[in-house]
């Protein structure tokens, strides 16, 4: 039985990963998760995983184009938990049919031939009799028999119920294969939103290092001129080498999640590429809460594999309780047979056999026990992953709608943070204000933009999350994240 992934697959560690303590984001949301490195868990897929590895792919010549969507086709091609999950699907096949081997009639071929010489004594016959002289040995003789034998069970509770029990765990594992794509498209966008998001930041800083240097400047010109005092200058100078240091923390960042994305997508060792989405923003269509739910709990894929799963214990319990009752068989052999091929007659054997078990030495009932455990388990285990939906249903619409709000709260700061920079800036010109002020508007121009980008991978991020909470992240990014 396979339960396996589902309820290691929750969307608890969302929000869990914290954005990293540059200064550049000390004032950013601490709910948002920071750039992921190689081999970094990814929030749903159970920590540390398959999912934040893959198979590589032939390299492309040039620098490739990477929209969000090429990106997690590559994934459900070439991610090593979807690849896995597939392999699962033929192993649970190779189960059904060892199971159902028992039910099935089982042909053979036993040809023989055969020349024998026996010695008398060693087998123990040594007969005296008066005037009689028997030898020691008798033969040599040959023996010759060709049979076709074939095997059958006509009725094995057992071996019934264990064969349904392999086929609820084959259609368990199908389920489960389902619910590792979905798990793909989730790890394949995070780590997309992540890489673009950590691009995003490279270009504020950079225009930050440029208003930083253009301050800069302005100051050193003015303490040249001697209308301003030498900390000005220090103070912009300080200013400047702060974003310096940020612009190359954030290209290193930025480095290091092109390689993230391309481990999970598959993409060939030192493959050149590039993204061509730039944080995308869609609005969402509102959805209630108890749409959402009835979605989710008709389209989990995990959700179906764990009723399977159970389906599955209880044939298997049921396996368990027929060791008690009797079987029943058949058996038949025909052929020739004889001293010599060709002296050889037509023989055949048919036999029916009726197994009564008497007493098995506790081993039925120790085997009752097991299946209940597992099937009480399993029913645990369901009623634990109903109540995860729930919650992860729940959790993904609060954190769109609340992620959407951030969204318009902070293009509007940015908005205001700029025109607080521009009057500082002409209040510094014209000697009414020294660089302190100055530097404080600059960093609420910072935080704005960081908030904004932050907001906006939440907010991206979130829609992928429902769409995975739903069960039909596959098909909904598509529609989600429509290409332009």
């Amino acid at each position: 039985m396979r339960v396996g992934y589902e309820t290691g697959r929750a969307f608890l560690l969302v929000g869990i990963l914290l954005f990293g303590s540059a200064a550049s984001r000390g004032q950013a949301q601490t709910t948002t998760p920071s750039s992921s490195t190689p081999g970094q868990a990814i929030p749903g897929t159970g920590g540390v995983s398959p999912f934040a590895g893959s198979v590589p792919a032939k390299p492309v010549p040039g620098v490739l184009p990477l929209s969000l969507r090429d990106a997690i086709d590559r994934g459900l091609k070439q991610n090593l938990g979807a690849l896995l999950s597939n392999a699962d699907i033929r192993s649970a096949r190779g189960q059904r049919w060892e199971q159902l081997s028992a039910l099935l009639p089982h042909l053979t071929a036993t040809p023989y031939a055969a020349a024998s010489q026996i010695n008398l004594k060693e087998l123990g016959i040594s007969l005296n009799i008066p005037g009689v002289n028997l030898p020691s040995a008798v033969g040599p003789f040959s023996y010759f028999d060709a049979r076709v034998n074939v095997t059958q069970s006509i009725f094995d509770w057992k071996s019934i119920n264990a064969t349904r029990a392999a086929g609820e765990s084959l259609k368990s594992t199908e389920y489960t294969y389902k619910d590792a794509r979905d798990l793909v498209v989730l790890a394949v966008g995070y780590t997309y939103l992540q890489a673009i998001a950590d691009e995003a930041r490279i270009q504020t800083a950079e225009a930050q290092v440029q208003t930083a240097q253009a301050l800069y400047d302005q100051a050193s010109d003015q303490v040249t001129a001697g209308t301003s005092p030498a900390i000005d200058g220090l103070r912009a100078k300080v200013e400047l080498q702060t974003r310096q240091q940020q612009l190359i923390q954030a290209k290193n960042n930025f480095a290091i999640q092109k390689l993230t994305v391309a481990r999970v997508i598959g993409l060939a060792p030192g493959q050149e590429f590039e993204f061509t989405d730039k944080s995308p923003y869609q609005p969402f269509e509102a959805i209630t809460v108890d749409e959402a739910l009835k979605r989710a709990y008709a389209s989990r894929s995990d959700y179906q594999a764990a009723m399977t799963d159970m389906r599955a214990a209880e044939f298997s319990r049921k396996a368990a309780v027929a060791g008690y009752f009797p079987s029943l068989s058949f058996n038949a052999d025909y052929g020739t047979a004889g001293a010599h091929p060709s002296t050889a007659t037509q023989v055949f054997d048919v036999r029916g056999t009726l197994s009564i078990p008497i007493f098995q030495g506790g081993s039925v009932h120790g085997e009752v026990l097991q299946a209940d455990a597992r099937l009480e388990q399993s029913r645990e285990r369901l009623d634990n992953l109903r109540a995860q939906i729930d919650s992860d249903v729940r959790t993904a619409l609060l954190n769109l709608q609340s992620s959407a709000d951030q969204v318009n709260v902070a293009r509007s700061n940015i908005d205001l943070a700029e025109e607080t920079l521009a009057q500082s800036r002409d209040r510094f010109t014209a000697g009414v204000a020294d660089t302190v002020e100055v530097v404080q508007s600059q960093e609420l121009v910072a935080s704005a933009h960081e908030q904004f980008i932050s907001s906006l991978y939440s907010y991206n991020f979130a829609k992928i999350s429902l769409a995975r909470a739903l069960g039909i992240a596959e098909d909904s990014v598509k529609e989600y994240f429509k290409e332009k």
